[in-house]
């Protein structure tokens, strides 16, 4: 229909609007302001919403007026705003009124009882600003429960715009079965010093993200990169000439002492080393999916830094699918490139899997919880249309983009020029101590990298399991580069030590050991949760533990691509240099 054309329209733009954003509104004097009721749901569990009159609140007289989802990210966190009903103006001043009134049955009661033992909270919308209010409360023997029936809101303008919105609850009623509860509100206007640029200030938490904790582990990280950048430079500087003196030695001797002498290290493996990697089509299609992932986050960090995301519902998500989106073409250069390098003649199926590996890996898990949340009739159940539109996109936007960078990758990088040629039979690996094997490697390979970020995950996770919006994207940054750069240091002291055994199997290896970072990541996941958090029930439970295993998968994802890149520029450099019959 036209209706679903004009959704799937908006949803690929993500920016356009099927009315003026009330940001943009500059009121005049007794013109309307709408108060949206949004979501209500216990304070614990953050993702587990319901739609306000879920609960058996009244609504107003006034008029009904239909919201539209604005942006895909709105649809997908499930905004569903609707009208209050309140009788709202502009610098017009309500004294209490009654606004509705609630015929209390059984049934209500005990819905209103049971979303006050589980001390629910719900939020509302004033010109997009978000305001919170409680439920009800329990007297301290637990027996009897009280509705909260009078908002009292006093909203703060500066000229004419909205720049504050305080809510308070007042009118604690009893709660008993085949009563009448009226509800009622006041409106109460006063002028503001506040800027409207400046009017989201007071949602943030400058002593939590900016303790003196968050500051010394920026520069604890720091150090540590200072540290092991030196320490990796000086070890394989003062090795690696060591072992190009020892092979320029083994040059000038004859074929008979050459024989008689005790050869090895990493220089054995140079007929292998760039061996293409066992099954390179699912190896390539992680080291493209890595890259796009890495060059997400970094332009949408840069984004948040000069924007305010945060000022606008959804907004976050939405930048991050526009930004997926639009960066597909990284995803099919390098995943492409990498899989003509390793020969690979199947390019068609690598393209494929390397397009969908991470919106599979994500919709996959969304549609699993979103049974879940369509069985709770949680807000969080994501609509049809927007399933739909989310495929499309996938299909009509991010594969032929793909296709483009895959054909790009193969004709301008796809040649295998590797600096030595490769054994038409592969060299068999030697034994070697327990601690050199891959598998050790792996494992140990991810501390370092986890040891950088575990501070700042806190801090994210807190943001988006907990009442706090984060706005400190210049310590998200700094700790993305520290990421990246011990990351590349880890992976490079694990291949030099891995070929100096004479095991050339470096690719996968350097991949996992970097990508092991997710494994400690979502082991701290579960720390946060029992010790940190106060969530219950299925829903918040496979909503934290699902995304958290999409966010740690694709974390590790990005630190495999960050260090098999690195690792693979040291390997092509170190052979290069060796003079090699």
């Amino acid at each position: 229909t036209c209706r679903d054309l004009r959704n799937l329209w908006q949803i690929i733009v993500l920016k356009s609007r099927v009315r003026a954003p009330t940001h943009w509104i500059a009121y005049q004097d007794k013109e309307e302001v709408v108060l949206w009721m949004n979501t209500v749901g216990p304070y614990h569990n953050r993702q587990e919403t319901y739609k306000y009159f879920s609960l058996p609140f009244c609504v107003g007289s006034k008029k009904s007026i239909s919201h539209y989802h604005e942006t895909l990210g709105e649809a997908l966190q499930g905004v569903e705003l609707e009208f209050s009903g309140l009788d709202i103006k502009f610098k017009d001043d309500v004294m209490t009124a009654t606004y509705c009134e609630i015929d209390l049955d059984k049934e209500k009661r005990d819905a209103f009882v049971y979303a006050i033992k589980n001390h629910y909270w719900y939020q509302m919308y004033i010109d997009d600003l978000p305001i919170w209010g409680i439920v009800g409360e329990a007297d301290e023997n637990g027996e009897d429960y009280y509705l909260w029936t009078y908002k009292k809101l006093e909203i703060g303008f500066n000229g004419n715009r909205i720049v504050d919105v305080n809510l308070t609850s007042e009118g604690k009623v009893k709660l008993v079965p085949n009563t009448k509860i009226q509800m009622s509100y006041s409106v109460k206007w006063k002028k503001s010093d506040v800027k409207f640029e400046d009017r989201f200030d007071k949602y943030l938490d400058p002593s939590f993200f900016q303790h003196r904790i968050h500051w010394f582990s920026i520069f604890n990280s720091f150090m540590m990169v200072i540290f092991l950048v030196g320490l990796v430079s000086m070890i394989l500087m003062r090795t690696l000439r060591k072992d190009y003196a020892r092979y320029s030695k083994e040059e000038e001797m004859d074929d008979m002492d050459r024989d008689l002498g005790d050869e090895y290290g990493w220089k054995q493996v140079h007929g292998d080393v760039f061996r293409p990697s066992s099954h390179p089509l699912i190896f390539s299609s992680l080291i493209g999916s890595g890259c796009q992932i890495f060059a997400v986050s970094l332009i949408v960090i840069i984004v948040a830094m000069i924007e305010d995301l945060y000022t606008e519902r959804g907004s976050m998500l939405s930048t991050a699918i526009f930004v997926y989106a639009a960066t597909s073409p990284v995803n099919g250069y390098f995943g492409g490139s990498l899989y003509a390098r390793q020969g690979g003649r199947r390019w068609i199926k690598q393209m494929f899997i390397g397009a969908f590996l991470i919106p599979a890996m994500v919709c996959g898990t969304a549609f699993f919880i979103n049974f879940i949340a369509i069985y709770y009739h949680a807000s969080r159940a994501i609509p049809f249309g927007t399933m739909v539109a989310v495929c499309c996109i996938c299909f009509f936007v991010i594969l032929p983009l793909n296709l483009v960078g895959t054909i790009l990758g193969r004709n301008l990088s796809g040649q295998p020029n590797f600096p030595c040629r490769v054994n038409a039979v592969p060299r068999p690996i030697p034994e070697k101590k327990w601690f050199m094997e891959p598998a050790v490697i792996v494992c140990l390979g991810g501390i370092l990298p986890f040891g950088s970020i575990f501070i700042e995950m806190y801090f994210i996770f807190t943001s988006f399991w907990a009442y706090k919006i984060y706005y400190v994207y210049g310590f998200m940054m700094l700790v993305l580069v520290i990421l990246c750069i011990v990351t590349v240091c880890v992976t490079i002291v694990c291949t030099y030590f891995l070929l100096n055994a004479e095991d050339y199997r470096w690719q996968w290896t350097s991949f996992l050991s970097a990508a092991s970072t997710a494994i400690y990541v979502y082991m701290y996941s579960f720390y946060y949760y029992f010790f940190k958090t106060k969530m219950y029930g299925l829903f918040q439970t496979s909503f934290y533990f699902g995304y958290m295993a999409v966010f740690s998968t694709a974390l590790g994802i990005m630190c495999g691509a960050i260090g098999y890149m690195g690792t693979s520029a040291f390997v092509r450099k170190i052979y290069t240099n060796v003079k090699i019959d």
